[in-house]
């Protein structure tokens, strides 16, 4: 009998009342979109309520929240939490959450940027070109082609700028 209630506290169709508004029935999987929504639309109601620090999905009256705490279900779940994390051994808590770790870079950014830089980049010529001196083709195209030795038009830098 219990497993089946725990089983239908799971269940993502079940239907939840909303603290705000009484007639609206949202489903478990939709429950904390509606309450964000429904608080900022119900403004007045939400001061007068108070939220669980046990569940955040337990909004009750500021009043009964005392009262909600000690026999809040969550309460149970949060203090076994805290007693298994208390109990390992120190070794192997994260301090952090995470477990995660770098690794190893064997990349030396200066030295690529150094050997990159021996060569300029010249339009039509490849860097094979550039950096040798016996290659006797002085660009890109094929030896039937040759490349053009002016562009179709002029660019004037200085009649653009004016300071």
């Amino acid at each position: 009998m219990e497993l089946e209630e725990d089983m239908d506290l799971l269940d993502p169709e079940r239907l939840i009342q909303c603290p705000f508004v009484k007639q609206h029935q949202i489903r478990a999987c939709r429950f904390p979109y509606h309450l964000v929504k429904c608080k900022e639309s119900n403004p007045e109601i939400a001061k007068k309520l108070a939220t669980c620090p046990f569940n955040a999905r337990h909004l009750v009256p500021r009043g009964d929240l005392s009262n909600h705490i000690m026999k809040c279900s969550d309460q149970a779940l949060v203090e076994q939490d805290v007693v298994s994390r208390f109990c390992e051994p120190p070794q192997e808590q994260v301090k952090d959450g995470s477990t995660w770790q770098a690794p190893p870079c064997d990349e030396d950014w200066e030295t690529e940027v150094s050997e990159t830089s021996k060569s300029a980049f010249v339009w039509g010529v490849p860097n094979s070109a550039i950096n040798s001196t016996t290659s006797g083709q002085t660009n890109s195209l094929p030896s039937r082609m040759r490349a053009p030795e002016s562009l179709p038009y002029t660019v004037s830098c200085r009649a653009n700028l004016e300071y």
